[in-house]
C-alpha cells in the first residue's frame, strides 16, 4: 500500500491482510498487518503509527514535556485513538487523572480490539477518563486546569477533522486551561526541506500566544521521515535541565521501561539540524481560524 506523502513522493508498506476495515461515518478506518512494522492503524488511506516503532512517535510527543513538568497530575490527550499516547502518560506514577478525547469512538474500539501492544490496557485503567467528541469544545467547556494537554492529532488537511485544532485561536484557549506550570506538547508535522512550511508555521503561532516554544524532532522509521514536534510553556525550558536529571526524574517517576527517550536522547531532540532553525526563524505566517494553513505538499506549497 502506498502512502501519499505529497503528489509526486510514496512511502510503500507491503500488506500481509487486512484485519479491520470500515467506516465510522467520520473517517475511513483500516487496520492491517504490514510485513515490515506489524500491525499498523490507517486513517482516510493516511498510516498513523506502526506496531514496531510506534514506541519512537509516542515517547517523543509524551515523555519530554511530562518529564520537564516538575508533578503532572491531570492530563488531557486531544486525539490519540490507538492509545498509545495514553499509554505512555500513564507510566508517570504522579498522574491521577488522563483525559482522552477522540472525535472518533470507532478509531477507539478498533484500536482496543486489535491494536493490544498501543493502547496496553490503557483504556481500562481507573485514571482514565474517554470521551468522545471535538477535541476544542473539550477544551472550551472542560472546568479542569491541566498540568499538559498533549494533541496527537492528524495534519491540517482541508477534509479532515482537525484542522481547527492548529490556529491560534486554538492554541490561546489551551493556554487559559493549563495550571502554572502547564504545558502544551503538539506533533507538528514532518520537517522534510521539501514540505518544511506547516511545521514552521505550527511554530510561529504557538510562539504567538506562549512565552517559550521549544522545538524538535524524531526519526520515525517506518514513516522514512524526521518527524516534528513543539513544546509550549510558560516556564519551563527543556535546555535547562540535564541529562543526569532527566534520567533520576525517569527512574523515581515512570513506571515501566521506555525504549526511546532517556536523558542523551533528550538532547539529541532539541538539537535540530541548521536547516530547520533557519525556516523556523524566518517564518512570519500565523495560522488563524479564518485563515488556517492547511498542510503544504512539495511542489503545492503557496508562493510567498
Amino acid at each position: 500500500m502506498y502512502d501519499y506523502f505529497s503528489p509526486f513522493e510514496a512511502h510503500k508498506h507491503a500488506i500481509k491482510g487486512t484485519i479491520y476495515y470500515g467506516h465510522s461515518g467520520i473517517q475511513e478506518i483500516v487496520v492491517a498487518e504490514t510485513h515490515n512494522f506489524g500491525r499498523c492503524l490507517i486513517l482516510d488511506n493516511e498510516f498513523q503509527s506502526f506496531e514496531l516503532d510506534e514506541f519512537i512517535y509516542h515517547e517523543a510527543l509524551v515523555q519530554p514535556g511530562l518529564i520537564l513538568h516538575p508533578n503532572p497530575e491531570t492530563i488531557a490527550i486531544i486525539g490519540g485513538g490507538e492509545g498509545a499516547a495514553l499509554r505512555e502518560v500513564l507510566h508517570h506514577k504522579t498522574v491521577n487523572k488522563a483525559t482522552m478525547v477522540d472525535i472518533d469512538e470507532k478509531v477507539v474500539e478498533c484500536a482496543g480490539k486489535y491494536l493490544p501492544t498501543f493502547h496496553n490496557g490503557s483504556f481500562t485503567d481507573k485514571r482514565t477518563v474517554l470521551t468522545f467528541g471535538d477535541g476544542r469544545k473539550f477544551i472550551e467547556d472542560s472546568d479542569d486546569a491541566f498540568d499538559a494537554v498533549i494533541m496527537d492529532i492528524t495534519c491540517p488537511l482541508e477534509e479532515g477533522p482537525s484542522y481547527k485544532l492548529f490556529t491560534r485561536e486554538f492554541y490561546e484557549l489551551v493556554r487559559q486551561k493549563l495550571t502554572p506550570h502547564g504545558l502544551l506538547s503538539i506533533q507538528a508535522s514532518t520537517t522534510s526541506p521539501v514540505a518544511l512550511k506547516t511545521y514552521t508555521v505550527l511554530y510561529k503561532t504557538l510562539k504567538d500566544v506562549f512565552p517559550n516554544v521549544f522545538p524538535y524532532a524524531a526519526y520515525v522509521p517506518s514513516f522514512a521521515l524526521l518527524w516534528g514536534f513543539c513544546l509550549a510553556t510558560n516556564d519551563i525550558d527543556p535546555a535547562q535541565i540535564g541529562r543526569e536529571e532527566i534520567d533520576r526524574r525517569i527512574s523515581e517517576r515512570v513506571s515501566g521501561k521506555l525504549r526511546f527517550y532517556d536523558g542523551i536522547t533528550h538532547q539529541a531532540l532539541f538539537n535540530l539540524p541548521k536547516y530547520i532553525r533557519k525556516a523556523l526563524k524566518e517564518q512570519t505566517h500565523i495560522n488563524r481560524d479564518n485563515k488556517p494553513l492547511m498542510e503544504q505538499y512539495p511542489g503545492l506549497a503557496e508562493k510567498e
